[in-house]
Order: C-alpha cells, then sequence, then structure tokens
C-alpha cells in the first residue's frame, strides 16, 4: 500500500496545486452515501432505521480503512443501498446493493467499478448503538459488512490504478472473512452460496479466477483512460483485457466475478462499441455472447446497433 494515492494522474501544475490545497487536508477514503429502505418493514419504529442510516453513514464516512493519504477531491465515490425486509428483536435481514465508480483520465466521464447486490444481509442492531471499528478484530456482524464491501471497493479501485494494486487490500478481506466464518453467521461460508461475500472475495483472489484483477487494470487504465487521448488505441487496450473475461469463464464458468463484470460494465461496452467497425464489434459480440447468453437483447446492439435517422 502506497503512503500517498496515485488515484489520479494530472497535469504537474494542477498536481502541484492539488498538493498545496489539501496537503493539511487529507482525508480517508471513502465518499460513501448511505441510503436504507424499510418500506416492507412494518410496525416498527421508523427512527431506529434513520439512526441506522447516520450510524452507517458516519462509519464509512470517517474511519481511516488503510493508510494510504487521500487527497479530498481523490475519495472514491460509492453507494450503499439497504433493503430492509424483515427486523425481528433487533436482528435485520435484506439486500444491499453495494456500487462504486472512479473518474476517467482526460474526461468528465466516470465508470462503474463495482454494482454487486448482496442478498444474504442479515446483523444485530439496536437504536443508537455505536458501530465500533477495528482492523485487528470482529466487532459485529453489521462492522464485518461494512468492512467488507469498504476493503473491498478500495481494493478494486486500486486495481484500476495500478497492476493488483490493491493486493494489501486483499489481505485485508481475507481476514475479515476468515474471523466472519468463525462466527457462523450467514454470507460468509464457504461454498454455502455461488454468490455470497466469500464467493465474491474468492473470485478475485484465487489463483485461477485471479485475472479478473488483470482485467480491472487493463480494461481501466490502458483502456478507457487512453480513449481520451487515443480512442482507438484505447478501444483496443479494452477488446485485449476481454481475454482475462475468457481466461476467468473457460475455468469458472459459474464464478460470481463474471456477473459482476456483467452488472458493472455491460451497458459501457455497448456504448463503447457502437461506431466502430464490423470486424471489431463481431469480435467483442462473439466473446461476451458466449459468456453472457441471456443478454442476448442488450449484446445485439454491439452486433447491429441502431443506426441513426
Amino acid at each position: 500500500m502506497k503512503l500517498f494515492s496515485t488515484r489520479l494522474i494530472i497535469p504537474v501544475i494542477v498536481l502541484a496545486i492539488s498538493m498545496a490545497n489539501t496537503i493539511s487536508g487529507y482525508a480517508q477514503e471513502l465518499n460513501c452515501k448511505v441510503e436504507i429502505n424499510s418500506s416492507q418493514v412494518q410496525g416498527t419504529n421508523k427512527s431506529m432505521f434513520t439512526t441506522l442510516e447516520q450510524a452507517i453513514n458516519e462509519y464509512m464516512n470517517t474511519n481511516d480503512f488503510t493508510n494510504a493519504k487521500f487527497a479530498v477531491n481523490e475519495k472514491i465515490d460509492c453507494r450503499l443501498f439497504f433493503t430492509i425486509k424483515d427486523v425481528n428483536d433487533n436482528v435485520f435481514t435484506g439486500d444491499l446493493q453495494v456500487q462504486s465508480t472512479r473518474p476517467v483520465y482526460n474526461s468528465s466521464y466516470t465508470t462503474t467499478i463495482l454494482n454487486f447486490k448482496d442478498t444474504k444481509i442479515e446483523f444485530t442492531y439496536q437504536e443508537n448503538e455505536p458501530l465500533v471499528f477495528s482492523k485487528n478484530s470482529m466487532e459485529s456482524q453489521l462492522t464485518a459488512i461494512l468492512n467488507f464491501y469498504a476493503y473491498l471497493i478500495i481494493a478494486m479501485d486500486s486495481d484500476t490504478f495500478e497492476s493488483r494494486g490493491g493486493q494489501a487490500l486483499y489481505d485485508q478481506l481475507q481476514q475479515i472473512v476468515q474471523w466472519a466464518q468463525s462466527s457462523g453467521e450467514t454470507g460468509w461460508k464457504a461454498f454455502e452460496d455461488t454468490k455470497n461475500r466469500s464467493a465474491v472475495l474468492a473470485a478475485l483472489t484465487d489463483q485461477k479466477t485471479s485475472c479478473f484483477r488483470d482485467l480491472l487494470y487493463a480494461y481501466h487504465r490502458r483502456g478507457l483512460d487512453e480513449m481520451a487521448t487515443s480512442p482507438d488505441k484505447g478501444r483496443a487496450n479494452i477488446t485485449a483485457s476481454l481475454d482475462n473475461l475468457q481466461k476467468a469463464f473457460d475455468v469458472a464458468p459459474m464464478s460470481v466475478g463474471l456477473s459482476m463484470f456483467k452488472d458493472a460494465k455491460l451497458d459501457e461496452l455497448v456504448n463503447v462499441y457502437s461506431k466502430v467497425s464490423t470486424e471489431e464489434r463481431t469480435k467483442v459480440y462473439e466473446i461476451l455472447q458466449n459468456i453472457y447468453p441471456t443478454e442476448q437483447s442488450r449484446l445485439d446492439k454491439i452486433k447491429n446497433p441502431p443506426t441513426k435517422k
């Protein structure tokens, strides 16, 4: 882990100004929006959900998850959207949609890195209960979930800027999962579910599918970041990066990493390839259609993009 963040590679003059302005204004890593939807829960004190939302918001936006120094304008934009479906004896169950984005160099465009729905959310919470952050132990099921996604967001973001740049963070994620698994709580057990938190981490760290991390770097740093100055070169690098997606599919066709990439990137790929040569579109279409056969209607927009009238 580097002492200073490398999220923004910008002209030297701008960087110098930024450093001068923020030398005393370094912040923690996340700019996280938190929302809790409790519309499905009846007969419960609604103020408890407001308190919980505020507590999670403070937790995600004030704790230092790493030793990296982020300038305020480098913080990672992300979102946690909880849908609480039931509360029984202070036990909350529901879903969590996790999203994160990062800027593309030399453009006003932001690209989605993570867009994942966790359907195994269960934790105990009492109104006004403090959420205690620790890097060295599991304080509660709720903070374990929050820590997992905080580190996942930062790790994946780091991988998009530097080849396997998030390694130290994945090591921390391994520790979080091990602690949580020992608790016996839902959502963490290996092989319990192909899309739980253990499966997400395995997709990114198991040797046979760790090419997902190479995909993150090649697609973003060598692909999208190049497109502002050299669209053809950047797009060619994106096309080449999809070889890593194919490698992962070949060894683990049921990996959650494949659906994570689809949910974050498929619409973007449609836009990237909508105005290129037939040969280029066909190559990308064939790779994606083989991996995502149920997404035919979306992929057809790559193969046969609509013509403007």
